[in-house]
């Protein structure tokens, strides 16, 4: 049954084969095609040269790399078609010294990474298999293209890559490809902490994230990319946890129920300060003030992974406000206060990661003081929050004490949302215009 492209795949392959060159659908697209998959990145190998498929797609196209690809604009799709490829030896790990212009398909796919990334497909369906990569697909496997140990040392982050696609497929890493990995796990000392985030964050949001995790630190990358977390493991814990700390924070992490990639991250690192809090009294461990640490911790982690200033903010309140209480005894003020720490912007990850961290510790979803405690949430928001809340302004502050503006409306302000803060019920207009003159 022919594939159905894109119209902006379809046009591209059109045009290079009217114009006398092959060209084939390559990489993740066809391997996603034929497991039907959804497709998202279409990806095109030719033995067109960047400047003839210039002249193809003429304004329609730009170029402007050493590495042979083309991102052809077709209406809002872009799709990327690179020249075939041969490489010279990598020398940072990550690019190749040199690259030429490749003759054949099958040179051009030896240099993949994995052999269910080097099958091609033409205009017409038909596939194209030098690695053998149908068989690997129909058993489920990732397998190295040729020798493992030098393709990771080609790049590094395709170890990474390699337990990423195995989340998202649920293959398994084939037994001398996933050795290799242990071998060079150092080599993702080379690589850009963007590059290592955007396959954590590929990792994370899959629904078996945990087990991602697991991988990653059985292979030894995870005491590379993030060190902190494996003193968490054999860490015993007492009360009501079943796990030990890093059981925990991976249990809490397949529990969490937000989709979003810095909560998954936050939830999985809830915990991480744990083992610098941790002190023995009365024979047990305790760990006080972890949230504190962890959120400080939290803050090296979003560094290393060049985190944007908005995600660094999430991931850190999200860690150093998880220790939370749900008592029924707990004032207004104190809830609010609580909301102001998370920002009501993030009180539903908030709550997705609590979710997380209860079941991950073998205690039940819910309870009667959680559900009070949401309902709360969302009963206390509708009180003054702010002095902006307050129904009075400066400007009635100055014309009721006849001052111009300055320090003291300022204080008059903050002293009525004060009582306005302990009884919500005095936030009526008439009622603080009365009280100005008594603050």
């Amino acid at each position: 049954m022919m594939p159905k492209w894109p119209q902006a795949v379809d046009k591209i392959f059109t045009k290079v084969n009217e114009a006398g060159f092959e060209i084939y659908l390559v990489g993740g697209a066809v391997r996603d095609t034929i497991m039907e998959r959804e497709v998202k990145d279409w990806d095109m190998t030719t033995r067109a040269t960047p400047e003839e498929l210039q002249k193809i797609f003429s304004k329609s196209c730009f170029y402007n790399n050493d590495f042979g690809t083309v991102s052809v604009v077709m209406g809002q799709e872009v799709v990327e078609v690179t020249t075939y490829r041969s490489e010279g030896e990598y020398e940072d790990f990550r690019h190749p010294g040199k690259v030429t212009w490749g003759k054949s398909l099958e040179e051009d796919v030896t240099r993949r990474d994995f052999t269910i990334n080097a099958l091609a497909m033409d205009h017409e369906g038909n596939i194209k298999d030098c690695v053998g990569g149908i068989k690997d697909i129909e058993n489920k496997l990732i397998r190295a293209v040729g020798e493992a140990e030098g393709r990771f040392e080609e790049d590094g982050l395709r170890m990474m890559r390699a337990i990423r696609i195995s989340c998202q497929t649920g293959f398994l890493i084939e037994p001398t490809t996933f050795e290799a990995i242990t071998k060079k796990a150092k080599l993702i000392e080379n690589i850009s902490g963007e590059r290592i985030r955007d396959e954590l964050f590929k990792i994370l949001v899959t629904p078996v994230a945990d087990d991602g995790f697991r991988l990653l630190k059985n292979s030894g990358i995870l005491e590379v990319i993030m060190p902190e977390v494996m003193a968490g493991v054999n860490m015993e814990q007492k009360g009501h946890h079943i796990y030990d700390v890093w059981t925990h924070m991976l249990m809490a992490l397949k529990n969490c129920s937000s989709t979003n990639p810095i909560t998954r991250l936050a939830t999985l690192l809830h915990d991480v300060g744990k083992p610098q809090s941790m002190v023995i009294r009365d024979g047990e461990r305790t760990f006080h003030n972890h949230e504190v640490i962890g959120a400080r911790m939290g803050l090296n982690i979003a560094r290393r992974l060049k985190l944007s200033k908005k995600e660094t903010d999430q991931l850190y309140r999200l860690i150093r406000w998880h220790m939370f209480t749900v008592g029924e005894m707990q004032t207004d003020k104190a809830v609010r206060r609580f909301i102001r720490n998370v920002t009501p912007e993030y009180l539903d990850e908030m709550i997705a990661l609590r979710r997380g961290d209860r079941l991950g510790s073998g205690a039940k979803e819910s309870s009667w003081r959680w559900e009070l405690f949401k309902k709360r949430l969302v009963e206390v928001q509708k009180q003054p929050f702010a002095i902006t809340d307050l129904k009075v302004n400066g400007k009635d502050v100055m014309e009721v004490l006849n001052i111009k503006p300055g320090r003291k409306v300022g204080e008059v302000l903050k002293a009525l949302f004060a009582q306005v803060e302990e009884d919500p019920s005095l936030n009526v207009r008439e009622t603080l215009l009365g009280k100005i003159k008594e603050v």
